[in-house]
């Protein structure tokens, strides 16, 4: 696909504000037809620029979780590791997010847990069982004080 216009920006900030906004209410705040605001969507899902849509499923109450935020180094930096440490990530639902990182390490991760014992056992049998990985540093966050998924809609 070629670049982004300014059409195709908008679609997307208003789709990741809520994905599940119907054809007719998006085409409407863009100011297009329904008809091409869907062929602008479905060529951005073809060329992979809408790489899917997923749910945010809430595992309980927010108050009772704590968000480990994980760091992670690889022994080697070259394609085979990457691809082969990405595909083991995407294998563990306890993993919630994946970043790959420039700077100090290789990974960022983030997993909930309800206590120090879940997490030792997330650590013991995923984390360390990663392929190619040579740190894991963690930091348990303390409260959140800003997140931009708003919860409760639809």
């Amino acid at each position: 696909m070629s670049a982004l216009d300014s059409i195709d920006r908008n679609i997307l900030r208003l789709l990741r504000l809520d994905a599940r906004m119907s054809n007719a209410k998006l085409a409407a705040e863009i100011g297009l037809s329904p008809s091409a605001c869907l062929r602008r969507i479905k060529i951005m899902e073809k060329s992979g620029v809408i790489r899917g849509y997923t749910a945010l499923v809430d595992t309980g109450n927010a108050d009772e979780t704590i968000a480990v935020i994980i760091n992670i180094t690889l022994e080697r930096q070259t394609e085979d590791h990457l691809d082969r440490f990405e595909a083991a990530v995407r294998r563990h639902p306890e993993i919630r997010e994946c970043f790959l990182m420039t700077g100090g390490s290789d990974y960022l991760l983030r997993v909930e847990v309800a206590n120090a014992g879940e997490f030792e056992r997330i650590h013991k049998e995923i984390l360390s069982t990663l392929p190619g990985v040579l740190r894991i540093h963690s930091s348990f966050s303390i409260r959140n004080v800003l997140a931009t998924r708003t919860r409760g809609r639809r």
